[in-house]
Parts: C-alpha cells; sequence; structure tokens
C-alpha cells in the first residue's frame, strides 16, 4: 500500500512531480492492500490461460476445414475437433481453481519475504525490460534441469506423462499437466523475482508472459512472422513440438524459452539430426522434382 495519502504528499516525497502513469498508479492502489494487489495474479492468469490460446482453436478449426494454415502446421496429420480443445481447456480450469488460484492466494508470504513493491516511484521501462530478461534467463536454466528430472522414469511414470498425453501440442495443453508438477514448476518462475526483486507491476507482465510464451511454444503451429523469431537462442513451437512428438522417450529439447542449455549439455543432437535428415530430403524431393519437370516426352 503507497504511504501517502494525497498526491501532493507522494511529490513532495518523490521530490518531483508524478508521471501520468504514476497518477493513475496512486489513484488505483493507494487504498489497496499489497495482497490484494498480489492478488490480481489469479484474473490476469485466468485471462491469459483463457484467452491468449483462443485464436489458435479458429486456426486449427479453420486448417481441418479448408486446409488452411497446412503449411504452418508441425504435425499435419494431427486434427483436434472443437470438443477436443474444450476439454483440455476444462481440465485446466480444474487444475487452475483447486491448485494455481488457491496457490497465489496461500503463496504471499514469500512475496513479502523478498520484498516485491508495490509503491512509487513505478519502474522504468528500461528496469522493467532487464528484470524480465533475467526472470526469463533464469527460469530457463532451472526450468531445464526441473524439465530433465521429470523424464526420468520416476519422474515421467508418475507425473510428467500427464502434460505429454498430448503428443501433438495445441495452445491450451500449456498449463495441462500434474498438479505435483504445476507445483515444482513453480520454483524456476519464482527464482528469477527471489533473485532480483521488483516491483510489483513487473511481477505482473513476468507471470503473464511466462504463460504467453509456453502457450506460443505449445501452439503446434510455426508461424513465420511471429516476433519471437528475431530473440536470439529462442527456441520456440517447432523446436518444443519435437520433444513432446518424441514423447516419454525423449531426452532432448528440455529448454523451457532458449537453446543454449540443450546445445551446451548435448540434449538437442536428436532434434538437430531430425532436422537435418528432413532438410536433406526435402532437398532430394525439389531435385527430383525439377529432373522430372525437366524431362519431356515424346
Amino acid at each position: 500500500m503507497i504511504p501517502y495519502a494525497t498526491i501532493e504528499e507522494a511529490s513532495i516525497a518523490l521530490g518531483r512531480n508524478l508521471t501520468r502513469l504514476e497518477t493513475l498508479w496512486f489513484d488505483y492502489s493507494a487504498t489497496k492492500s499489497d495482497y490484494y494487489l498480489y492478488c490480481h495474479n489469479i484474473l490476469f492468469l485466468f485471462l491469459v490461460f483463457s484467452l491468449v490460446p483462443l485464436p489458435l482453436v479458429f486456426v486449427e478449426l479453420a486448417r481441418s476445414a479448408s486446409g488452411w494454415f497446412n503449411r504452418y502446421k508441425i504435425q499435419p496429420k494431427v486434427n483436434y475437433s472443437l470438443s477436443d480443445m474444450f476439454k483440455c481447456y476444462k481440465d485446466v480450469m480444474t487444475m487452475f481453481i483447486l491448485v494455481v488460484g488457491p496457490l497465489q492466494l496461500v503463496s504471499y508470504p514469500s512475496i513479502q519475504m523478498i520484498e516485491i513493491r508495490s509503491g512509487l516511484p513505478l519502474p522504468t521501462i528500461t528496469e522493467i525490460l532487464s528484470q524480465l530478461v533475467v526472470y526469463f534467463l533464469i527460469e530457463d536454466y532451472t526450468n531445464y534441469w526441473v524439465h530433465r528430472f521429470f523424464h526420468s522414469k520416476w519422474g515421467y511414470d508418475k507425473i510428467h506423462r500427464v502434460h505429454h498425453e498430448y503428443t501433438a501440442p495445441i495452445g491450451y495443453a500449456a498449463p495441462y499437466a500434474h498438479w505435483a508438477e504445476v507445483l515444482l514448476l513453480g520454483i524456476p518462475t519464482f527464482m528469477g523475482p527471489a533473485i532480483a526483486p521488483g516491483h510489483m507491476i513487473t511481477f505482473w507482465l513476468w507471470i503473464a508472459l511466462r504463460q504467453m510464451e509456453a502457450i506460443e511454444t505449445h501452439s503446434g503451429y510455426d508461424f513465420p512472422w511471429s516476433p519471437t523469431k528475431y530473440i536470439p537462442f529462442y527456441g520456440g513451437a517447432e523446436y518444443h513440438d519435437y520433444h513432446h512428438y518424441v514423447g516419454g522417450q525423449s531426452q532432448s529439447n528440455f529448454a523451457s524459452v532458449f537453446t543454449y542449455c540443450d546445445y551446451i549439455y548435448g540434449t538437442d543432437k536428436g532434434y538437430r539430426f531430425q532436422k537435418k535428415l528432413l532438410e536433406q530430403i526435402k532437398e532430394s524431393s525439389k531435385k527430383s522434382n525439377k529432373h522430372n519437370g525437366g524431362i519431356k516426352s515424346d
């Protein structure tokens, strides 16, 4: 809660006038507790889980009906009906109500412990972006090792196999997992803010963006216009789709966001071999078609 009764008091304490965004933040948050602000994550996660995968539903239905978007589908032989996707969403919402939501409600003491602030001044754009980069890097590294544990025999059979029920991922399947996996993967997500705590707004953005990234990675489509194509070492949908395609036997592509951990620790060899093989097959097919096209009958 902001410790100032009025905007004038806040301006005096900061030694300057509040920016427009700071004035809006003051008007909204001045009378609200930090716990109430933290619990906004429940609403944000609900909206992300519900709305962000929705365009992919229409893409999948259009592709199944008319072949549109076929060129972008990573596993084109797999089709999902509306009922299939709605069932996945219902399962995710069940987990959200029983696990994710309650976890948010009871985890506030950890936010107090690491001192996520909600007052003034607001963080600068540079501060927000730099912290988000740090959060993604820390989460990616720690998630990599948790994910490798999930692919041990015990971890997969007891926990991770639920997430791999979708061998061809869809957007709604990003948070589809065993309750224990949801809890354990909260540790890598929380690690970044714990090491480099920032403002509540940065924390909101981090939670939302991490889930949006996971949905994009599980989309099942490799769109060439995706802005994530311009992020160095970003894995993306094609990269993670291979991990699901191989399934329980997969010892490749464990990274959640970037590819450097898989490269450093040698857990992308299967993926790189398959990709190279497919490129050779495509090249051979092109040469064969070109050769056949150049043959004229008498």
